[in-house]
């Protein structure tokens, strides 16, 4: 395919040039008359046209145009895509020609009015959708109009257009649907009309990383936070009850509890308490000392890593583990012998390994596990 530069016209339009132009326009030859389509584009790039020539120069563009190969109209559509002296009508046929052709005249074009992008969003392809809602400054009315239709890679788009005219009520939906679209909830984390009130709802339902980065950018209530996670988790996957110890390692036993508890004291006592003594506990089927060693670690309650324990999903447990020091990787292989002493515990509902470091995963550990219920 060749590759057409338009080159800005010398001349301006005097006698001569409309003389030129018309005989261009006489000729039935193919390229004749996309040297006419060529050099009327560079004559209106340098100078406006006169209005005496206006109406005259809209019928050349748009039969032209509609005949030309396409490297012109590629060539055009890029040219003409900031215009403000293009014929619109010139300028909407382009935005419906195929998406290459049309995406530069979307995305920049000031005459395309709300009109002209209402009838892109419900008549052209979703290529051309996607453009519109990443149109700069996009009105209210668009952004309203992309997120009635609830295509998800058009709404994605638009969460992803930080000069969109968003209004917080156009916000919230956004938030809403990012229930069911994992793809909003990253680009609405970091938008600039987020609120601490979305952002309070939108914690309930992304992912460890982007929890962390909406917790360093509001002040979200802890207690509002952790009581919102816990009703989606319990919500997403039911509550597993809590399930008698399988062997009598498991068992409720005091005496057993205060000699598990004296040794990590000890330990902690003299610097030697490490993350690696989680891992021989339970290859030793020592289940309270793991328990007793991640609370003394981690600086958490024994009712707030007994909750960790009975969650829903392996996320909170994840998170002290992390805080704690204990590698991510190591962590697949520290669950499962977890949940061989717990009967299954905790639930096999959804979690992330995403990497956090300690003094963040230790902030969200506790976030989750507010007013632990204590057993």
């Amino acid at each position: 395919m060749s590759v057409v530069q338009l080159e800005p016209a010398r001349d301006g339009w005097d006698d001569r040039t409309v003389a030129q132009l018309l005989t261009l326009a006489s000729s039935r030859s193919a390229e004749d008359r996309q040297r006419l389509l060529l050099k009327v584009t560079g004559l209106c790039e340098a100078a406006p046209p006169p209005p005496s020539v206006a109406p005259l120069l809209a019928d050349i563009f748009l039969t032209l145009t509609a005949q030309a190969e396409r490297d012109i109209r590629l060539a055009l559509a890029e040219r003409i895509a900031s215009a403000d002296w293009a014929p619109p009508a010139l300028v909407n046929m382009l935005a419906l020609d195929e998406i290459e052709i049309a995406r530069p005249v979307i995305t920049s074009s000031p005459l395309l009015k709300d009109a002209d992008l209402i009838r892109l969003l419900i008549e052209a392809t979703l290529e051309h959708q996607i453009a519109v809602a990443r149109r700069p400054r996009l009105s209210s009315d668009i952004c309203d109009t992309i997120i009635d239709r609830g295509e998800a890679v058009t709404m994605t788009a638009l969460a992803s257009n930080r000069t969109a005219q968003l209004s917080e009520a156009a916000m919230r939906r956004l938030v809403d649907q990012s229930r069911r679209v994992a793809g909003l909830r990253a680009p609405l984390t970091r938008h600039p009309r987020l609120n601490q009130d979305l952002a309070q709802e939108l914690y309930q339902w992304v992912g460890q990383a982007l929890r962390q980065s909406i917790g360093e950018r509001f002040r979200i209530d802890d207690t509002q936070l952790n009581a919102a996670v816990q009703q989606a988790a319990a919500v997403a996957v039911g509550t597993p009850e809590w399930r008698a110890a399988p062997t009598s390692r498991l068992a409720e036993n005091r005496e057993r509890s205060e000699m598990e508890r004296r040794l990590v004291d000890k330990l902690q006592a003299a610097g030697q308490l490490r993350p690696g003594l989680l891992v021989r506990a339970l290859r030793e089927q020592r289940f309270e000392l793991f328990e007793q060693a991640l609370a003394v670690l981690g600086g958490f309650s024994d009712g707030q890593v007994r909750q960790a324990m009975r969650a829903p999903t392996a996320e909170p447990l994840y998170l002290a583990c992390i805080a704690v020091g204990v590698d991510k990787a190591v962590f697949s292989s520290l669950l499962i012998e977890v949940r061989k002493l717990t009967g299954g515990l905790p639930g096999d509902g959804g979690w992330t390994a995403t990497p956090m470091n300690a003094h963040s995963a230790a902030r969200a550990f506790r976030q989750m596990m507010q007013n632990p219920a204590i057993v």
